[in-house]
């Protein structure tokens, strides 16, 4: 799906998809979008857009979480937060704050790279959101971050620095340049970008909270302040809460435009665009008179085919596509590559395969924002008991359904589930027999994230189990996933194969 509605306007959100915490820029013609990946693998997702409304996915910045002994087993809520992409010196940097290690900053000469390994710009538990700036005016470099509470202590207020102009150290301890505590009613500020503009220093960040905040701007004639703040989005009587978090871009024709985030819950945080006018008093006006807009008159660039971040896979030559991501740093041996089309997942010899969320080799991908069906072909090729594979849809709660070796060497239709609350799954039906050892696999998402599962193992597709409503993990939306597992043992316990995976709009509700 894509977010245009007619050849002149486009309807939110353009990104309907977790594309958490996003940031923009422009380079000539070109603009690019950057998100949170938290604790997947590869990380820093790379899209592209030439009209701020359709956009592709071309690559990611990350390909390992660092220090690899961190990430070997799924961390769901930390690694990669909100991240800043900047373009300076024909070089491509993006600068993120892991809240257990502190700040690190990776950069590139194209936006396809290669891209550096991670380098540690400032350490310290908490440090959160930052946001470089290369002042062209004085040659002087600076930078700006957030605080997590949960690490630190501290929060509600942003921290700025003096930075070499190479990018990789800071010149100063650093001071509080705008503490929120001082601000009547602001809470939980965080998130900052920053940028200068007609001889302003600005920052634009949000504050209140996620699910109910709104979009701040702060201004000043130099960069340590004093700032003045001001609320420049808000939800009022519109259904897009808490809409804030996001990057400021100006097109070639001198348009602005804002690209932000709205949290949804088992979506996560889908991308909203909307257009930045300017008050007679020097302050942006994002929206309608600083409301989010449904709907608005495209930007002014020239047309572009639609288009949007792929998530159908033929998997050719054992190859995933770039929509995918691990739950961990992957291994060698988890995939085999191969001469025909079909994702081959070894069945991986785990202590926790009675519990998805703790496997590293989930293969995943972000749950669409919309109604849809989700279909993949699967054969389990394992000989081994106890041996299966499926797909599943994964959160803080989870749901999969596929084929599992018995012990007597045949082949049965599973649907299992955990609760939050659990340390292990269940069976969410009774098991059926699947001759030939393949089936189809099928889910259907509703409004809600409303799960319907149904398999067809030869003879059409029929219901399996209850509905199931997907659930977020703490910071991140719900993920589909496709997972081979067996017991623990001795030896290769051989693969299943997985073909054909298609998600396709729907009208089940």
């Amino acid at each position: 799906m894509t977010a245009g509605r007619t050849d002149t306007t486009y309807r939110n959100p353009v990104l309907n998809a977790d594309w958490s915490d996003p940031d923009v820029i422009r380079v000539g013609d070109d603009f690019y979008l950057t998100a949170s990946s938290f604790g997947r693998a590869p990380g820093l997702p790379l899209l592209h857009s030439r009209d701020l409304v359709n956009w592709t996915l071309v690559g990611h910045a990350l390909e390992r979480l660092e220090p690899e002994s961190e990430f070997t087993t799924p961390r769901h809520d930390c690694g990669v937060w909100a991240p800043s992409l900047r373009h300076h010196d024909d070089r491509f940097w993006i600068f993120w704050g892991d809240p257990d290690q502190g700040v690190f900053q990776v950069n590139a000469p194209e936006i396809r790279g290669p891209w550096t390994r991670p380098h540690l710009v400032k350490a310290g538990k908490g440090l959160i959101d930052p946001c470089p700036l290369w002042d062209d005016e004085t040659g002087e470099a600076y930078l700006v971050h957030a605080w997590a509470k949960s690490r630190s202590g501290v929060k509600n207020r942003l921290t700025g620095h003096r930075m070499h102009p190479h990018g990789t150290e800071l010149l100063d301890e650093g001071r509080v340049i705008v503490d929120a505590d001082r601000i009547p009613g602001w809470f939980t500020l965080e998130g900052p970008k920053l940028y200068k503009h007609d001889g302003w220093f600005w920052i634009l960040a949000p504050a209140g909270g996620v699910e109910t905040g709104w979009q701040g701007a702060f201004r000043s004639r130099a960069f340590f302040g004093p700032y003045e703040e001001k609320v420049v989005l808000e939800q009022k009587d519109t259904d897009v809460n808490g809409p804030h978090q996001g990057g400021w871009v100006r097109t070639p024709s001198g348009e602005d435009w804002f690209l932000h985030f709205q949290q949804r819950g088992p979506y996560g945080r889908v991308v909203h665009l909307q257009p930045v006018g300017w008050g007679s008093d020097g302050w942006p006006v994002f929206g309608h008179d600083g409301a989010p807009v449904a709907e608005h008159r495209r930007p002014d660039l020239p047309p572009q085919p639609p288009a949007a971040p792929a998530t159908d896979d033929d998997f050719p030559g054992g190859r995933h596509g770039r929509q995918w991501q691990w739950t961990a740093n992957p291994k060698e041996g988890w995939t085999t590559q191969h001469s025909a089309d079909g994702l081959r997942l070894t069945c991986v010899r785990s202590a926790g395969a009675h519990d998805l969320r703790t496997l590293p080799h989930v293969l995943t991908q972000r749950l669409p924002g919309t109604p849809c069906t989700v279909e993949v072909e699967l054969r389990l090729d394992s000989e081994e008991p106890g041996a299966r594979a499926g797909l599943a849809v994964l959160g803080d709660a989870y749901r999969w359904i596929g084929l599992q070796r018995g012990a007597d060497g045949t082949v049965h239709l599973v649907h299992r589930f955990a609760e939050t609350v659990a340390d292990r799954e269940r069976d969410a039906d009774h098991p059926r027999p699947a001759p030939g050892d393949r089936a189809l696999l099928r889910v259907d998402i509703g409004a809600g994230a409303r799960c319907r599962f149904s398999c067809d193992t030869g003879d059409g597709f029929r219901p399996f189990g209850q509905v199931f409503a997907a659930t977020p993990w703490r910071w991140v939306g719900a993920l589909l996933g496709l997972v081979a597992v067996a017991p623990t043992g001795q030896g290769h316990a051989g693969t299943a194969t997985f073909t054909r995976f298609r998600i396709s709009t729907s009208a089940y509700g």
